[in-house]
C-alpha cells in the first residue's frame, strides 16, 4: 500500500495486534463473519419475495408492509457510523456475537408478529444489527487475516451477499406459499443461531483498538482518500439502484416478458453478481481502483445498451444477468478501498461507507423513480449510465494507486 493510500495513519496504529505481515490467518472466523453476512441479507431481503402475503395477513396495503423495508435501511443507516462509536470500548468478538443476538431476535420477533407495530420492532433490530456488522466486518477482516490476503477475505464475506441474493427470495417466495410466510423467518432464524453457534466457535478475541469517536469521524472526512471514495459511491451506488430498482418496469413495459422469464433473469442476475463478487476480490486484491472502475465502465455500456435496445429480449436478458456480474466488483473494491485508506481507524471508516451506501440507495431509488414518472421505463438505465459513468471516472482519476495500478 503506498503512503498516499493514508496519509495521516501513525506508526502505533497497530500496536494492539501484531504487524499485519505476521498476523496468521484465521478462515474460520472469516468464514463466520460470511455467514453471519448471509443471514442478515437473507433478513434483509425476505419481505420482497413475501410482501402480498404478510399485507393480508396484518391487515394492510402492500405499500404499508413495504415500509418495513424502508425501516430497516433506516436504522441500519444510523446504526453503521453509531455501533463502533458506542462500543469502543467492548471486545469486537463480544459487539459481533451481540449484534447476531439481535439477528435472530429480529427473526423470532418477525415469526411471533400479529401486527405491523410488532413487526417493525423485530425490523428495526435487524436494521441495527445490519448496519453495526456490516460497519465493523472490514475492520475485523484485516485484524484476522496478513493485509495481502484482505481482499480475499472482504471477497469471502461478501459472498454471503450474493449467496442471499440468489437464495433469499425464490426460497422465501416458494416457502411462503407452501407453508406461510412466517415459515420464511423460521428458516432465517435457524440460520441466524447457526451464525451465533459458528461465531462462538471461531471468532477469538479481539481488544478494541480503533476506539473511534465523534472527533475521529470529523477527521476522517478531512482526509482525501476517504472523501473520494464517499463520493464514488454516492455516484456508482446510487446508479446502480436507480438501473436495477426499476429494471422490472422495463422488462414488463419496454422487452414485453412475462414474469416467469423475468424471475428466471433476476436469478441469473443473483448468480451473476456471485462470480463478480469472486473475480471482483480478485481483482481488488491487486488494485481496487482497477475493479471499481472495471465493474462501473460494464454497468455504463450495459446501461447505454438498454436505452438503445430493450426491445430485445436476448440482450435485456443478457444485460441484466452481465449487470450482476459488474456489480459484485463494488462491495469488495469499496470496502478494500476504505480500510486501506484508513487502517488506523477502520471501524470509523467503514460506519462512514455504510451509511454513504444507504445514502446512494435512497438517492438512486428517488432519482431513478423521478426520471421513469418522466421520461418512463428508460430513465432507470438513463440515471445509472450518467451516474456510473462519472463515478467510474472519478475513481480513475483520483482512486488508490498500488504498484500494480
Amino acid at each position: 500500500m503506498s503512503s498516499a493510500s493514508c496519509p495521516t495513519c501513525p506508526s502505533t496504529a497497530a500496536a494492539a495486534d501484531p504487524p499485519a505481515e505476521h498476523v496468521r490467518a484465521q478462515w474460520p472466523a472469516v468464514g463466520a463473519l460470511a455467514l453471519g453476512v448471509f443471514g442478515l441479507v437473507t433478513a434483509e431481503f425476505l419481505p420482497a419475495s413475501l410482501l402480498t402475503a404478510m399485507a393480508a395477513d396484518l391487515h394492510v396495503s402492500e405499500g404499508t408492509a413495504g415500509q418495513t423495508v424502508t425501516a430497516t435501511a433506516l436504522v441500519a443507516a444510523v446504526a453503521a457510523p453509531s455501533i463502533p462509536l458506542l462500543t469502543r470500548r467492548l471486545d469486537r468478538r463480544t459487539v459481533m456475537l451481540a449484534l447476531t443476538v439481535l439477528l435472530v431476535l429480529s427473526n423470532a420477533l418477525a415469526v411471533a408478529a400479529t401486527s405491523l407495530p410488532a413487526l417493525l420492532v423485530a425490523r428495526v433490530l435487524l436494521g441495527v444489527a445490519l448496519g453495526g456488522f456490516w460497519s465493523m466486518s472490514g475492520a475485523l477482516a484485516l485484524r484476522l487475516v496478513p493485509a495481502d490476503r484482505f481482499a480475499r477475505a472482504m471477497a469471502l464475506i461478501l459472498t454471503g451477499v450474493s449467496v442471499a441474493t440468489v437464495c433469499a427470495a425464490p426460497i422465501g417466495a416458494w416457502m411462503g406459499e407452501q407453508w406461510g410466510w412466517r415459515s420464511a423467518f423460521w428458516a432465517a432464524g435457524a440460520v441466524s443461531l447457526l451464525t451465533l453457534a459458528t461465531q462462538l466457535a471461531t471468532l477469538p478475541a479481539l481488544p478494541p483498538r480503533d476506539k473511534p469517536d465523534l472527533r475521529v469521524l470529523a477527521e476522517l472526512l478531512t482526509r482525501p482518500p476517504v472523501r473520494v471514495a464517499l463520493l464514488a459511491v454516492l455516484l456508482v451506488i446510487s446508479g446502480h439502484f436507480a438501473g436495477f430498482t426499476y429494471i422490472r418496469p422495463l422488462m414488463e413495459n419496454v422487452t414485453h416478458l412475462p414474469v416467469s422469464a423475468i424471475t428466471a433473469i433476476l436469478l441469473g442476475y443473483g448468480i451473476g453478481g456471485f462470480f463478480g463478487n469472486l473475480v471482483g476480490g480478485a481483482i481488488a486484491e491487486r488494485s481496487e481502483r482497477r475493479a471499481i472502475v472495471a465493474g462501473g465502465t460494464l454497468i455504463a455500456l450495459l446501461a447505454g445498451s438498454l436505452l438503445l435496445g430493450a426491445s430485445s429480449a436476448t440482450l435485456t436478458a443478457v444485460a441484466v444477468v452481465l449487470w450482476g456480474f459488474a456489480f459484485g466488483a463494488f462491495p469488495v473494491g469499496f470496502q478494500t478501498w476504505i480500510v486501506r485508506a484508513a487502517p488506523d481507524q477502520a471501524e470509523g471508516a467503514g460506519g462512514l461507507l455504510v451509511a454513504a451506501f444507504q445514502v446512494a440507495i435512497a438517492s438512486g431509488a428517488i432519482g431513478g423513480g423521478l426520471l421513469v414518472d418522466h421520461v418512463g421505463a428508460h430513465g432507470g438505465p438513463l440515471f445509472a449510465l450518467a451516474t456510473v459513468t462519472l463515478g467510474a471516472l472519478l475513481v480513475w482519476r483520483h482512486g488508490p494507486r498500488t504498484a500494480q495500478g
